[in-house]
């Protein structure tokens, strides 16, 4: 985790920064999305910035038994609370914008026990696992969980598998054991990760920047990660959804704060 440097160096830095803070205030706070993966996949920054993959803002994820905490620790940071609609406080989602930037262009979301988006990603219990980011197995979900599949994901999801093979722990290791069982359990978003797995994978040749070497391991990766999740036993549940299919729609539509 250590010697992390590149075009985006001030969003890993201030990442880390604010975790750091966070642990010595008693205050659990992982890093998720784009600057997760930069501070996961060190051998990758050179690839990241061939790539374009820019990073506009940090994602966080805490529990949301320590809200007041965090309302408290982020002023003295730096950063302001956004006030949210009721709606999306609900949804278990604190905004912080840059005290330093007038413009309010930089934000900072912090996610509390969930990320709940196209699906549910669960936190309870995972937060403990790695730090200073969620583990490899939410970075994956958080990218996969997206129905309308983004180049940036797509770039993301390719650098992820890069860097780190798939097992059945968290030791630097994708768990897609972990994956698996949360994915048997609900039909739609199985769908939507397994869709969007085969998506990247057909995606992957034409990225030149690619080596011929990283390309094929990749899509190795993704064959076996399919395969897992595609061998994982499923709940009467997911049985039943999956015959209903794609005619009901399996999936949560994603609005920005900004329009509620």
């Amino acid at each position: 985790m250590q010697g992390v440097t590149g075009p985006n160096d001030s969003f890993v830095k201030e990442g880390l920064r604010i975790v750091r803070a966070a642990e010595k205030e008693g205050v659990v706070l992982r890093v998720m999305g784009a600057v997760a993966i930069r501070i996961h996949c060190p051998g990758s920054l050179d690839l990241l910035q061939k790539l374009g993959r820019d990073i506009s803002d940090i994602d966080f994820v805490g529990y949301e038994k320590q809200t007041s905490k965090i309302e408290k620790l982020m002023p003295t940071l730096g950063y302001t609370s956004r006030r949210l609609s009721y709606s999306f406080a609900q949804a278990g989602r604190l905004i912080f914008l840059d005290s330093s930037d007038p413009t309010g262009s930089k934000h900072i979301d912090v996610f509390l026990d969930r990320l709940a988006m196209c699906h549910t990603i669960p936190y309870l219990g995972r937060l403990e696992v790695d730090s200073p980011t969620v583990p490899l197995a939410e970075i994956l979900l958080q990218k996969t969980q997206i129905v309308q599949l983004s180049e940036k994901d797509v770039k993301d999801t390719m650098v992820l598998f890069k860097e780190h093979d798939i097992g059945a722990d968290d030791s630097d290791t994708i768990n897609i054991r972990y994956i698996a069982e949360l994915l048997s359990k609900d039909w739609g978003f199985y769908h939507t990760v397994t869709t969007n797995l085969q998506k990247v994978k057909s995606l992957v040749d034409g990225f030149s920047v690619l080596s011929a070497q990283d390309k094929q391991l990749v899509v190795s990766r993704i064959d076996k990660s399919l395969a897992r999740l595609d061998a994982e036993p499923k709940t009467s549940a997911w049985r039943m959804r999956a015959k209903v299919g794609v005619k009901k729609k399996w999936y949560k539509d994603v609005y920005s704060p900004a329009k509620l």
